[in-house]
């Protein structure tokens, strides 16, 4: 099991793999690097879930025959909620990652992947997680959102248990417009959707990049668009658009504010892999513990909580160095609350763009 019975604040449904990097000339390529959707958007909640709330962090590990010990030494290390499942009948999940001018990635598997789904969480403490993170096309949000609830409500522990919250991050190959009827529908089934500035455009069909920055009104009337077609069962959902060095938009009804990123140099990103799963991890806690109540309401403050996530998975190629000093945690040398103090000291002074 997971961890005890309703002590899971964050579940990802992003699957692990094992990425290799190939960055442009002369920045030599690295491999079996911990990688995938899910290992940063755990990694982002994990870094504002010391121990013992570490054990809060749920996601899941498949490991191939292929898997190598140095990674399980540092998941281990993380002292999360982690489900291991061992498939020595198959590779682990690998993929690659090259990297161009203009912030341009490629992506592809390099081994056969294993997606996770609701069977996953069956008969695990995962199943009762008070957040989930969904990493999908919006058809298969719908059906994910569908049976996960379904699955909660067979159980004899329902009655306990309030609806969790479901994040939704759209996979970039389906926001198209041919699926903007289908992502309509599934924002009324989740409470908060995150693209970036991209995908959102892409639903519409419309360009989000300016010449130097990306289109601050566009993304607005956008967001707006959503916002009136109803995020939420109750249309009292909330949007969170990632915007890269631009920072992030964040919007719910009768509510917007643009935050700027907390690293203003480019000489601070070294790989930019895994930020925006890492900013969905620190944002689902941000929702679950960033106020008084658990929910949308705590979306401005969530956001914050994301960009530190998202600011420490891009220091470094592959995750940052976890440390344990007498004061308490530090990734990369810097304790996470010192990080999130200083962006709210700045963040008074911000002038929204």
């Amino acid at each position: 099991m997971a961890g005890d019975a309703g002590a899971i604040d964050f579940c990802t449904l992003g699957m692990f793999i094992i990425d290799e990097i190939e960055f442009p000339p002369p920045k030599p390529p690295v491999k079996d690097i911990l990688g995938g959707a899910g290992s940063y958007s755990a990694l982002g909640a994990r870094i504002f879930s010391p121990p013992p709330r570490s054990k809060a962090v749920g996601w899941i590990v498949d490991c191939g025959s292929d898997f190598p010990p140095e990674l399980r030494e540092t998941i281990a290390s993380w002292d999360t909620g982690v489900l291991i499942r061992e498939t020595p009948h198959r590779l682990t999940t690998r993929g690659w990652n090259g990297y161009g001018e203009h912030e341009h990635r490629a992506f592809r598997y390099t081994t056969p992947k294993l997606r996770l789904d609701q069977h996953a969480l069956a008969n695990t403490q995962l199943l009762w997680s008070k957040s989930f993170h969904l990493i999908c096309s919006p058809l298969r949000c719908i059906d994910l959102v569908e049976n996960i609830l379904a699955l909660r409500n067979q159980s004899a522990e329902r009655q306990f248990r309030e609806r969790p919250l479901f994040i939704w991050e759209p996979v970039p190959d389906l926001c198209t417009k041919t699926e903007l009827a289908n992502c309509l529908q599934a924002l009324r089934c989740i409470d908060v959707v995150s693209p970036n500035h991209s995908e959102l455009g892409g639903f519409f069909g419309v360009n989000t990049n300016a010449q130097d920055h990306v289109d601050y009104r566009s993304i607005e009337e956008l967001c707006d668009k959503w916002l009136q077609s109803g995020i939420g069962a109750e249309g009292q959902g909330g949007i969170v658009v990632r915007a890269g060095k631009d920072g992030c938009f964040v919007a719910r009804q009768g509510f917007q504010k643009w935050l700027p990123a907390y690293h203003q140099s480019a000489q601070m990103v070294v790989d930019p892999t895994g930020g925006g799963n890492g900013f969905l991890g620190g944002l689902a806690m941000g929702l679950v513990r960033g106020g008084a109540a658990v929910g949308v309401d705590n979306l401005e403050e969530a956001a914050m909580w994301g960009s530190i996530s998202a600011s420490f998975a891009i220091e470094q190629v592959g995750m940052p160095v976890l440390s344990h000093t007498p004061e308490g945690e530090t990734w990369n040398g810097i304790r996470v609350e010192n990080r999130l103090s200083e962006f709210r000291k700045r963040l008074d002074g911000y002038v929204q763009p």
